[in-house]
């Protein structure tokens, strides 16, 4: 049987830039779906695209090389530094609704932005992106009133992969589901249409600790720190936007230390804490760990959880991606183990932005 020919660097990026195109389709956003398609078609012409992502065409999958490059041009919008491309990004001040039937033009004023500014966008090419996306913590949320009407007992919130740590003021936000609801309704996030299914229990969430690391913290409270985070969501998702902005207002009146510093190094100086759940929690972040530490995070949190008793209790609450076969799509669970005991259950299952999510139980 004759073996099929290996895929090039360059094809192998191409088919990762169209997926990632089709994603961004079934999750609401027609502009990087349509900028990204071309750019594989770009890429594989020898084109600017190709000369951006030069060196990083063997970057692994789950890198999301697709996202870092059209993080990098949205940047340069958000600053005004592309005002041509701003006409077509609704999250630009220079946006013209007028131009969401020229996708030539649109495309042709991307592809100018990547031969004029191809070293702004390859320093994005550096680093994961950084979301943070505020969404997910309806997942979160959802958990810790489970885990509230489990045992009433105020919350200490552990994050590993935190970025800004804007999920760990989640307590603040406001959801307004099909099914339940949580939260000030003056809240400057508003998390509509959150929940569906069966809703979360309506206990009462008492967070009395907040504590986070990551690799590459995001400092929200500067500037550039902000920027960031925005040019990670898609443009042409304007809640998306509103929801995070929303969210550096809370993180300015709640301030909290992210620190520098590996999930291993954020776990190691965990301790579990008598009258309280100690809740270790991530969404999306696992998929940038190699199987090596993936196995590693949960050896730990098995370590951790050797120190639970009925006062001291500890859960690890996950919003994760997974795929039931090699050949089906990801589902993004929610997952939740608690200790003592070992219970694991799933609770739902979200939208990769975390919004829906969908209750079970």
């Amino acid at each position: 049987m004759t073996e099929p020919p290996a895929e090039s660097p360059v094809g192998r990026t191409a088919r990762f830039l169209r997926v990632q195109a089709e994603a961004c389709r079934r999750l609401g956003s027609p502009l990087y779906d349509e900028l990204l398609r071309r750019a594989a078609d770009d890429l594989e012409a020898g084109g600017p695209t190709r000369q951006v992502l030069e060196g990083h065409l063997d970057d692994p999958g789950p890198s999301a090389l697709a996202l870092r490059m059209m993080g990098g041009v949205h940047a340069l919008v958000l600053t005004g530094r592309a005002p041509e491309l701003g006409r077509f990004y609704p999250s630009s001040s220079a946006y013209d609704p007028a131009t969401a039937e020229r996708p030539d033009e649109a495309w042709h004023s991307f592809a100018g932005v990547l031969e004029a500014r191809r070293a702004d966008v390859r320093e994005w090419l550096q680093r994961p992106p950084q979301t943070n996306e505020v969404g997910r913590a309806a997942a979160l949320i959802g958990g810790l009133r489970h885990l509230a009407a489990e045992t009433p007992v105020p919350v200490r919130l552990v994050e590993v992969g935190a970025s800004g740590g804007l999920n760990l003021r989640a307590d603040r936000f406001r959801i307004d589901g099909e099914v339940g609801e949580y939260g000030d309704t003056d809240s400057p996030v508003n998390l509509g249409h959150a929940w569906r299914g069966v809703a979360p229990p309506e206990s009462v969430v008492e967070v009395v600790e907040r504590d986070g690391g990551d690799l590459d913290p995001v400092d929200v409270s500067t500037e550039a720190g902000r920027l960031l985070l925005t040019a990670y969501v898609w443009p042409d998702q304007i809640a998306r936007i509103q929801r995070l902005r929303g969210a550096f207002e809370i993180a300015a009146a709640l301030p909290v230390t992210v620190r520098r510093e590996s999930a291993e190094q954020t776990l190691a100086r965990t301790r579990l804490a008598d009258g309280t759940w100690t809740v270790v929690w991530h969404s999306v972040f696992r998929q940038y760990l190699s199987p090596q530490l993936q196995a590693a995070l949960l050896e730990q949190i098995d370590a951790l959880a050797a120190d639970a008793t009925p006062t001291r209790r500890l859960a690890h609450l996950a919003l994760e991606p997974t795929r039931p076969k090699p050949d089906t799509p990801h589902k993004f669970l929610v997952t939740l183990r608690t200790w003592p005991g070992d219970e694991q259950r799933v609770l739902a299952a979200a939208a990769p932005h975390g919004i829906p999510t969908t209750w079970q139980c």
